[in-house]
């Protein structure tokens, strides 16, 4: 086992067996450990650098680059919490957060925890990782196409498409084989949007055998490649009998934003499946066209509150501040679900009048609609949404928790050290939600250099 150990690693394990004294009590000695560890991390021996960093006595004064050398250390072996309490020693109240430590850290908050036992752990990593597309984590992204989970799959697939790298991957082509139309579809959007036009005559074939979804999705893929005939068939798609296919004809559409497709989008809000009535909601926000606004008008006096809550929504990313006294109307909903669609197309229009429910929301005996207040307040700026996203930080359910630090990724005001805080959370997803939006936070502030 020994002749398996790096000499540097052994040397310091014999320091501590045999009660040799460590380098660190000798007078004069600091600058010796800091070269030791420089040469072992120079090495890639960090379990050595991790070592050499437990011989210091519990509160023994260490240097900076020392300190440094073992977060970096900690963070390549994925031991997050030793690399976080090194951040905290080093980050003295008052100074500025250092990136060059805090970014690397954050990232392996999420990529250890990518192939945790738990499934739901394992969903939140990689749902992060889509969302953040880090070209540098290219490697786990293809890992996660052949994870047992088929919504990290999917997710995976996802993920190397934002990266920018599904045309040249081949685990994602082969992903176009999996057992499961979720991960088949979501690898065949990633690739159409690399433009991987060597692939057109394989989605020829499934947009003209396949009966599901995943038709409607090859069909687009074509489209965005150049056959805009394809339209046609996505467009009557729309109104075929089969609910998941026109929730896919009709997703597809609102994504596509082409002007001939308004009148499919808007006259599904009145089917008869209220689930295809909400998708169609959501797709006419995402259309992004004035034109939906009658049609939307009409959605947010559906019968299920589900639909109003995603009409609501549209309506505020339609970004027409007429729109403004229909929302109001909203906010008085009996469904609270609805209150919050309400709110945050409020504020998506710049009407902060809405804090004021987002406030009566955050305190909402039901965790899921604290959680919605949460995102509603990622559109509002200011130290009082900072104050309640704080709050909801501290929730004692985990929902609200999540989506707080989610939240906190797209606010502009001085969030780090709560997101650092959030990196100690009892939850996994929630720290991993944190991390993200630290990443998004850093990116913001200190783009990353690209690779030379």
């Amino acid at each position: 086992m020994v002749g398996r150990l790096s000499a540097g690693f052994v040397g310091i394990l014999a320091m501590l067996c045999l009660g040799w004294p460590p380098a660190v009590h000798a007078a004069g000695s600091s600058s010796t450990i800091e070269s030791q560890a420089r040469e072992l991390f120079k090495a890639g021996d960090y379990a050595a650098v991790t070592a050499l960093y437990r011989t210091l006595p519990a509160h023994a004064p260490a240097s900076t680059p020392f300190l440094r050398l073992s977060l970096l250390s900690f963070v390549r072996l994925g031991r997050t919490d030793e690399a976080l309490a090194i951040y905290t020693r080093l980050n003295v109240l008052g100074q500025s957060h250092d990136a060059a430590l805090l970014r690397p850290l954050a990232l392996a908050v999420i990529t250890s925890r990518v192939r945790d036992q738990k499934e739901h752990v394992r969903i939140a990593a990689y749902t992060t990782l889509a969302e953040l597309g880090l070209q540098e984590t290219a490697a786990i992204l293809e890992d996660g196409l052949l994870d047992a989970s088929v919504l990290v799959r999917a997710r995976a697939a996802e993920a190397i498409g934002k990266a920018r790298l599904a045309r040249k991957s081949g685990a994602l082509r082969r992903a176009l084989s999996d057992a499961m139309p979720t991960v088949r579809i979501a690898a065949m959007t990633a690739l159409a949007e690399a433009q991987a036009t060597d692939l057109m005559a394989r989605f020829t074939e499934i947009a003209r055998t396949d009966e599901g979804p995943e038709s409607i999705f090859a069909s687009a893929a074509l489209y965005q490649m150049g056959q805009s005939e394809r339209l046609a068939d996505i467009t009557g798609a729309a109104t075929l009998p089969d609910a998941d296919v026109r929730m896919a004809a009709l997703g597809v559409l609102g994504r596509l934003k082409r002007p001939a497709s308004l009148a499919v989008l808007s006259q599904a809000v009145y089917d008869p499946n209220p689930s295809v009535r909400a998708f169609a909601a959501g797709a006419l926000g995402e259309f992004g066209s004035p034109g939906g606004v009658a049609p939307l008008t009409h959605a947010i006096g559906d019968e299920v509150a589900m639909v109003r809550s995603t009409a609501a929504g549209s309506l505020g990313r339609l970004g027409i501040k007429d729109n403004r006294p229909l929302l109001h109307t909203l906010t008085r909903d009996p469904s609270w679900q609805v209150r919050a669609g309400a709110a945050e197309g409020l504020l998506r229009l710049g009407d902060t009048s809405a804090i004021q429910l987002v406030a009566e929301l955050a305190q909402h005996a039901d965790p899921s609609i604290r959680g919605a207040a949460a995102k509603a307040l990622s559109l509002a700026p200011g130290k009082q949404a900072l104050t309640m996203l704080e709050t909801l930080l501290h929730d004692q359910q985990p929902l609200p928790r999540l989506m707080a630090a989610m939240a906190l990724g797209k606010q502009t005001g001085a969030v780090l050290s709560l997101l650092i805080n959030a990196l100690r959370d009892s939850d996994e997803a929630v720290r991993i939600a944190a991390a993200g939006s630290l990443i998004r936070q850093l990116d913001r502030t200190h783009p990353p250099q690209p690779p030379r």
